[in-house]
C-alpha cells in the first residue's frame, strides 16, 4: 500500500508542477495576443482528473492490491509520460491544460505532432486507464476512462479543434492527421 501512495502522490506533485508551467505559457499566449476558449468546460477536465486521483486513493484504502501482471499497465503508464514529455517539449510555451489561441500563428508540426493532432490527449487517456490497472484500482481505471473519453470527444477536442481552425492555419496543416494515433484521417 505504500507503494500505491508514493505513486499517487509522485504523479499529484507532477499535475502540479505541469499546472505551474500550464500558467506561464498562459500569460506568454495572453502577452502574445492570445485568447482562452472553453472557459466553461475546463472544470470538467479538471473534476476527471480529481476524481481519478480520489478514485485510486480510495481503492488503495479499501484494500486494492496490483495484480499479477501490473508490469504491463506500469509500462503503458511510462510510456505515456515519455509521449507526455515529448508534447510538452514539441509545444514549448504553446503547452497548456487550457485551450490557448494566439491568432495567425501556425500550428505546430514538430515531434508527436507530426504525426497526430492530438498526441496528447492519447497520453492523457493511456495515463488514465493505466495506472489505476497497475494499482488494482480496477473501478477508477473503467469509470475515469469513460468520464474522460466523454469529455475529451464530447467538448473538449471539438471546441479546440473550432477554435484552432477559425484563428489559425490548423485545418490546413492538421487536417489530414488522426486525431489520436498516427495514421491518415479517413473521408
Amino acid at each position: 500500500m505504500a507503494v500505491g501512495w508514493a505513486i499517487i502522490l509522485a504523479v499529484g506533485l507532477q499535475r502540479m508542477a505541469e499546472l505551474a508551467v500550464a500558467g506561464r505559457n498562459a500569460r506568454w499566449a495572453k502577452a502574445q495576443g492570445g485568447y482562452e476558449v472553453g472557459r466553461r468546460h475546463y472544470p470538467l477536465l479538471v473534476a476527471v482528473h480529481l476524481l481519478w486521483f480520489a478514485g485510486m486513493a480510495g481503492e488503495v484504502v479499501a484494500g486494492a492490491t496490483p495484480p499479477a501482471w501490473w508490469p504491463l499497465p506500469a509500462a503503458l503508464f511510462l510510456l505515456a509520460q515519455i509521449l507526455r514529455y515529448w508534447c510538452l517539449r514539441s509545444l514549448g510555451p504553446y503547452w497548456n491544460t487550457r485551450i490557448w489561441v494566439i491568432p495567425g500563428r501556425e500550428p505546430v508540426m514538430r515531434g508527436p505532432y507530426r504525426l497526430s493532432r492530438h498526441p496528447n490527449y492519447l497520453a492523457v487517456i493511456v495515463e488514465i486507464l493505466t495506472l489505476p490497472l497497475a494499482l488494482g484500482a480496477f473501478w477508477t481505471s473503467a469509470a475515469a476512462s469513460l468520464l474522460n473519453w466523454l469529455v475529451l470527444f464530447g467538448v473538449r477536442i471539438p471546441a479546440e479543434e473550432r477554435a484552432l481552425s477559425t484563428a489559425t492555419g490548423y485545418e490546413g496543416k492538421m487536417g489530414e492527421k488522426s486525431r489520436l494515433l498516427p495514421f491518415p484521417k479517413r473521408g
